[in-house]
């Protein structure tokens, strides 16, 4: 059996590139895709400079739309600790019930959203998203009680669902399997970054601008996230290039050299193209065990996680021994920073080594086994101080599980780009949907600093995780990865096939051409 050589821009060296495929010689340091059986060689010139001017321009711009986004999202927690907890006179778990309001919006319209993306522009739809959710974090400065601050965040919640996982879609569509890891790896450490802004933000704004015109610190920070929101949303409209099949016009970074090239590296790696959703598409997707999985461990690794969320609520209830807060607003604010600085390079190291080794799972069960330790150290409660401050750092270590979960589910679903599109909506829509009263069950504002069950919780969590990782790594070898292969290799008959086919076609047209012009010649000499 003969392989064609799959590099781009040119033939292998010493062979020209007229030769047939079946006698091209392999690049030696090739490799072969285990779930397609693609052959992976090494890019060429022109290929590299594809991809820095996709991480120039499309990485960046979802880069600082998740930065915004997060900090639009987690700005509230900076603003409870800044003051808007006594100026509105919030009471037991109203601090709670914001993230709950929120969640609900998400919940609910991710899914319709993940559907409208698919036959709405991205170009259109996810920029007129964000400069909707940056309006309405504008009008946050307004709020005069919680029940104003509960409508607003479950609109901003609705808004905001198709912004994460849309900017996943994207990156699956213009980036292979071996450096799509590392993509998604950098665009979810700026949920970190857009945490660490955030307290450093709410901390200058504490400092310069409280006070100022009447309005408090916490409420200048809504106003000034907001209108960076709106001016960034209008900015996606040339910067979000679509899908290789149907590119953004407006699009002008890219031009028509660099489709045909994104379109050469979708069809190298076998990898299916964007369609529109369709009922039977998910009636498909809910036919196969990756749902199932995916759908589950996304929203277990995640929940597991949520220690690191009350942080600042941590800080704010230490006091000392005549009862007086030891650490001040600004403080409160930035000792996060450091956790959230570690997640960042945390999630870089291990996208790259799952990119690298191509290993999914190991990266999560590595972080898993981790993150049982702080959980185990808190649990306890009765330890010193220092360890509960090594504890909550800790659990940022353990932040990076979905660049590789989200990773592995592509790398399981190549055939169908629907199926990884409602996967990717499905499973962030459960964790949101648990997360709307988990929060208030598990992580009650009442009982800071000590929790009864949550960090148990986290424990069971985590245990689950490391259990789902080894049964679905079963599933796999057992049976996604050959149905895999078998699809692909039906694929490539059917093309061979085709291609024969319609060589046998142009054949009979060049020789019914020629029986026509005969014809034509005996009627001018007769």
């Amino acid at each position: 059996m003969s392989f064609p050589s799959t590099m781009i821009g040119g033939a292998p060296k010493g062979h020209s590139i007229h030769e047939p495929e079946t006698v091209a010689i392999i690049d030696p340091s090739a490799s072969i895709d285990p779930q397609t059986g693609a052959i992976i060689e090494k890019k060429s010139k022109t290929e590299r400079l594809f991809v820095a001017r996709l991480d120039a321009i499309l990485l960046v711009y979802c880069c600082i739309s998740q930065v915004l986004k997060y900090l639009d999202q987690q700005n509230i927690n900076n603003a409870y600790v800044s003051g808007m907890k006594e100026d509105l006179n919030l009471m037991g778990n109203e601090y709670n019930f914001f993230t709950t309001y929120f969640n609900i919006g998400y919940a609910i319209f991710l899914i319709p959203s993940q559907i409208i993306i698919t036959r709405v522009r991205p170009s259109y739809w996810l920029p007129a998203l964000e400069v909707c959710w940056g309006t309405l974090t504008l009008f946050l400065f307004l709020v005069q009680d919680a029940r104003q601050i509960y409508a607003i965040r479950a609109f901003m919640g609705a808004f905001e669902a198709s912004a994460y996982p849309g900017a996943l879609m994207l990156l699956m569509s213009w980036y292979t399997p071996r450096e799509i890891a590392f993509r998604i790896g950098f665009y979810h450490s700026c949920q970190s970054i857009g945490s660490m802004m955030s307290g450093a933000l709410q901390a200058a704004i504490q400092k310069t601008l409280n006070g100022s015109h009447g309005l408090s610190g916490w409420r200048w920070m809504f106003i000034i996230d907001g209108i960076i929101t709106i001016v960034w949303g209008f900015v996606g409209l040339v910067l979000i290039p679509d899908f290789p099949s149907n590119p953004n016009p407006w699009a002008f970074w890219l031009n028509e050299s660099h489709l045909d090239l994104a379109r050469q590296r979708t069809m190298r790696f076998r990898r299916a193209d964007n369609k529109k959703f369709t009922l039977g598409s998910i009636i498909r997707t809910f036919k196969q065990p990756q749902i199932y999985f995916f759908a589950s461990l996304y929203p277990a690794s995640v929940l597991a996680q949520a220690g690191y969320q009350y942080f600042t609520l941590f800080l704010k209830s230490i006091v000392d021994d005549q009862g007086k807060q030891v650490w001040s607003t600004e403080a409160i604010n930035v000792i996060p920073i450091g956790g959230s600085a570690i997640t960042v390079v945390t999630v870089w190291v291990y996208s790259y080594l799952s990119d690298y080794f191509q290993s999914r799972w190991l990266i999560v069960v590595l972080q898993a086994v981790w993150g049982l330790v702080p959980c185990i150290i808190l649990s306890v409660w009765n330890v010193p101080l220092g360890a509960k401050y090594f504890s909550y750092f800790a659990t940022y270590l353990s932040l990076a599980t979905a660049p590789s979960i989200f990773a592995w589910m592509s790398d399981l679903c190549p055939h169908d780009a629907e199926s990884r599109a409602f996967i990717i909506g499905f499973s962030i829509a459960l964790y949101y949907a648990f997360g709307a009263w988990s929060n208030v069950l598990i992580w009650p504002a009442s009982e800071v600093p000590h929790y009864r069950v949550a960090w148990q919780t986290s424990i069971a969590l985590w245990l689950l995780v490391i259990i789902e990782i080894a049964a679905l790594r079963y599933v796999e070898m057992k049976y996604i990865r050959p149905r895999n292969l078998r699809i692909t290799q039906q694929m490539e008959a059917d093309r061979q096939f085709d291609g024969a086919d319609n060589a046998r076609l142009e054949d009979e047209g060049l020789d019914k051409k020629d029986e026509a012009m005969d014809h034509v010649r005996d009627v001018r000499t007769a």
